[in-house]
């Protein structure tokens, strides 16, 4: 028979308290077990002695027998020195999701744009710069023709 040392829920709604219990892998989470074999609650604070009560003898018996503790008990049994649990690493979890990384791709394209448009723009205002230093100090086509325009116009009047 396979068998498990797990948590049975109890206490009330958004209450929880926790009985550490041998079952049978087929019986329901609250329901059949083998026995009792120590106490969790998680509402105490994690240095107080009582958050967590356990049958040592009786919990060594079972990992003896071959039963496998769930991963929250054998975090439990770890702090009690009673099992070792190795720690996992899962790098990909922290990774976002598909379109989280378009969106980021998409924010750093345009933030290259901006950039390279901002890089363009400072060019071509040093160009016409150079150009308006190199240029003589005269006045300009267009600016003459308006000249010109204005001093037609008054005769006519």
């Amino acid at each position: 028979m396979a068998t498990k040392i797990r948590l049975a829920r109890g206490g009330s709604k958004k209450r929880p308290f926790y009985s550490i219990v041998a079952a049978d892998v087929r019986a329901p989470r609250d329901g059949r077990f083998i026995e009792k074999l120590g106490t969790f609650n998680p509402l105490l604070a994690k240095d107080n002695a009582e958050r967590v009560n356990l049958k040592t003898e009786r919990i060594q018996h079972w990992l003896s027998e071959g039963a496998q503790p769930t991963d929250r008990v054998l975090r439990l049994l770890d702090e009690a020195g009673l099992a070792k649990r190795e720690a996992r690493n899962n790098p990909n979890k922290a990774k976002p999701g598909k379109k989280a990384q378009e969106r980021i791709e998409e924010k750093a394209q345009k933030e290259e744009d901006a950039k390279q448009a901002a890089a363009d723009a400072e060019e071509a205002a040093k160009a016409a710069a150079e150009e308006a230093a190199s240029a003589p100090a005269e006045e300009t086509p267009a600016e003459e023709a308006s000249a010109e325009e204005a001093a037609e116009e008054k005769p006519a009047e």
